[in-house]
């Protein structure tokens, strides 16, 4: 299972915001703020929790995601959260899990606090058949003294339909 949940993550395309494979050009604010998400998914693909718990800020952390219980809250948040999704994995029968990401279509930066939301498409096979489901992830950082950190994020989108994998 924890092979799964890392090849969930493993397909998560951040390298300059990539967009159907190919990078996108960023400005440098925006560069800022992908850092800890690439932090957070190369700790994460590697088995590494405590690496990817350092992309979070310590204490704060919320994530908001459609499976039960649906939101998570504070240090232990990423920890609860992937238990959970590992639990859903299972339960709903699904294989062949993979997250793609494009390129922001918004950001805000507001001194030490910043918005950044993107398109997704979570793609897997459930019971053998090709599902996707497009969506748009919403990240909130902070900055700190070592640098911006994911205070929370949310998984929003419309129920899975049959097809194959997708792009955003």
């Amino acid at each position: 299972m924890r092979s799964v949940l890392f090849g969930l993550f493993g397909a998560l395309t951040l390298g300059g915001w990539a967009l159907g494979g190919a990078a996108v050009a960023q400005a440098p604010e925006q560069a800022e703020l992908g850092a800890p998400i690439h932090r957070f998914i190369d700790a994460f693909n590697k088995g590494d929790m405590a690496g990817a718990a350092a992309a979070y800020a310590p204490a704060d952390l919320t994530i908001v995601d459609e499976l039960p219980p649906y939101i998570w809250r504070g240090p232990g948040a990423l920890g609860a959260w992937a238990g959970d999704l590992m639990k859903d994995v299972a339960r709903r029968g699904l294989s062949n899990p993979a997250v793609a990401v494009g390129e922001p279509v918004r950001w805000e930066v507001d001194g030490a606090s910043a918005y950044v939301i993107a398109p997704a498409v979570y793609s897997y096979k459930q019971n053998g058949v090709d599902m996707q489901e497009p969506s748009r992830m919403t990240f909130t950082l902070a900055k700190g003294a070592d640098g911006w950190k994911i205070t929370s994020w949310t998984w929003t989108g419309p129920k899975p339909t049959p097809g194959p994998p997708g792009k955003p």
